[in-house]
C-alpha cells in the first residue's frame, strides 16, 4: 500500500467520523474532504477500485436500487489531471445523453476553501432507466492530493424544501489540509 492509499483509507475513515460522530476530538491529517451524511441517511453501497473510492448513502429503509433520495462521494486518488468545470461539463453531456428533455444550470466556479471548485444543477423530466423524474446538484473539487466530487439527489421534482437542502448541502462540501495553514483541519467531535 502506497503512501497515498493509507491517506486516501483515512480519509475515508474520516467521513464517517464526521457522519457518524466519533466519541473523542480528533485532528484530521493530510488532506480531507469535508462531507457529511446527511440526518436519517445510511450507507447504502461503498467500492474501491481502478483509483477511485465511492460511496452512496441513501435514507434508512431504501436501497441503492429503489431510492428517493442519494448522496454520492467519489474520490479520484492521485488525479491532478482533472479540472472542474471540464468534468461537470462532461457529466452534464452524459446526462443529456441519458434524459431527452434535460435542462442543466450553467457550471459555477470558484473556489472552496482556496480550492478550485464547479458546481452544476441537472434536471431529467423523465429518467428512462427509472421511469421517474430526477434533479440533481453537484460539486467537484480539485484538491493537491486527489480530486472530489458530491453529489445529492432526488428522484421527483423537488419541493423548494428540497431544492434549499441539497443546496445547503452541497455548499457545504470543502476540502482541508493539516499541512497547509491557509487550509487546516477542523477538530472532529
Amino acid at each position: 500500500m502506497t503512501k497515498r492509499r493509507k491517506w486516501t483509507a483515512a480519509g475515508l475513515a474520516v467521513l464517517v467520523c464526521l457522519m457518524g460522530g466519533a466519541a473523542h476530538a480528533q485532528q484530521l491529517k493530510n488532506e480531507n474532504l469535508l462531507v457529511g451524511m446527511p440526518q436519517g441517511f445510511k450507507l447504502g453501497f461503498k467500492d474501491s477500485k481502478n483509483g477511485m473510492n465511492m460511496q452512496e448513502f441513501i435514507p434508512t429503509g431504501e436501497t441503492v436500487q429503489n431510492w428517493t433520495e442519494m448522496v454520492t462521494v467519489q474520490v479520484f486518488l492521485s488525479r491532478k489531471d482533472l479540472q472542474p468545470a471540464p468534468f461537470l461539463g462532461a457529466m452534464q453531456q452524459q446526462w443529456a445523453g441519458a434524459c431527452k428533455g434535460s435542462t442543466a444550470s450553467q457550471v459555477a466556479t470558484g473556489k472552496a476553501n482556496g480550492y478550485d471548485a464547479a458546481s452544476i444543477l441537472l434536471r431529467c423530466p423523465l429518467l428512462a432507466s427509472t421511469g421517474k423524474p430526477e434533479t440533481t446538484m453537484l460539486t467537484a473539487i480539485k484538491g493537491n492530493d486527489s480530486f472530489y466530487v458530491v453529489q445529492r439527489a432526488v428522484r421527483s421534482v423537488p419541493t423548494r424544501e428540497q431544492f434549499e437542502t441539497m443546496k445547503k448541502y452541497i455548499e457545504s462540501v470543502s476540502v482541508c489540509d493539516s499541512r497547509l495553514p491557509s487550509r487546516l483541519c477542523p477538530t472532529v467531535k
